[in-house]
């Protein structure tokens, strides 16, 4: 049995909608200002729809979208991402995980896990983190990165609830003889990210792989692909980054790319491929790796 799993992270949908005075108070402002003058140059929605459109032509049996689906946290764009993610794919077909940009002042973080939590829905779970979806003796483990930060700051935190229940799913889904594939926003290993804006508790994470398992991690933040392995009690499990979905070519960071993941499992025998797809220079979106885990 194979399954496609197809992860894409760092949409950035925009424009921002005109906010007022009000919204504007405290971190926003910095992050308006910074979309006026760079970030919004760097994300291109047609980019995404050509993406999007690959992805929906490579048929995947599932997709994962793991966060910063906005970027300042504005009502507003809440509701025009819930309409993206919506003609993403149904909540049966798609499963997501907030970023740091989801989080960007705590009044809107009850707002975000709100609106998506027909993506963050485990089978018999109520909605919310962590979550443990099953699918294709796949289980998919979606965790909640995001929290408010100070300016200029974009870590992340999971905290020890989270932590404890993702050992506990991971066992879990080890029992049933799952392939489990962890799924968040921030990179989640020590040095994963620059100064103020990686996982405060990478260390802590690295702990519980180490004493439970994975077979695959998947990530966003960094805008770039990325390939590291943490030690499992007996192999160690790769944690895959990935580009933005919607970054413009030619950028700071690299084109717009997403991972498709093909996971086979025979009997005992695992193989996970990834194909890396994303724009060429003529703005096609192609293959352009192709990798055994």
């Amino acid at each position: 049995m194979t399954f496609r799993l197809a992860h894409l992270s760092d949409a950035h949908i925009g424009p921002i909608p005109r906010p007022n005075l009000a919204e504007l108070l405290g971190k926003r402002v910095t992050g308006y200002v910074n979309w006026l003058y760079k970030r919004g140059a760097q994300h291109d929605m047609d980019v995404l729809a050509r993406i999007v459109a690959d992805i929906k032509a490579q048929a995947p049996d599932h997709v994962v979208m793991t966060g910063d689906i906005v970027n300042i946290g504005l009502p507003a764009e809440i509701a025009l991402a819930k309409d993206w993610l919506a003609a993403l794919g149904a909540p049966s077909e798609v499963s997501f995980t907030p970023g740091n940009h989801d989080a960007y002042v705590a009044s809107v973080t009850d707002l975000v896990h709100e609106v998506f939590a027909p993506w963050t829905s485990g089978e018999t779970e109520r909605a919310g983190f962590p979550y443990m979806r099953r699918r294709g003796g796949v289980a998919l483990i979606g965790l909640d990165t995001g929290v408010p930060t100070a300016p200029f700051v974009a870590s992340g935190r999971l905290g020890e609830g989270q932590r404890a229940a993702l050992a506990r799913m991971l066992d879990a889904a080890k029992a049933e003889g799952l392939t489990r594939v962890v799924c968040l926003h921030h990179p989640p290993h020590v040095g994963g990210a620059r100064l103020l804006r990686g996982l405060e508790d990478a260390v802590e994470f690295e702990a519980v792989i180490a004493r439970h398992g994975a077979e695959l991690i998947v990530h966003g933040h960094n805008h770039k692909p990325s390939l590291h392995r943490l030690h499992g009690p007996n192999v160690a499990a790769p944690v895959v980054g990935v580009a933005s979905a919607s970054a413009r070519p030619g950028g700071h960071y690299p084109g717009a790319a997403y991972n498709l993941y093909e996971i086979a499992r025979k009997d005992d025998a695992l193989t996970i491929t990834l194909r890396r797809r994303g724009l060429n220079d003529a703005g096609d979106v192609v293959e352009l790796e192709s990798v055994e885990l």
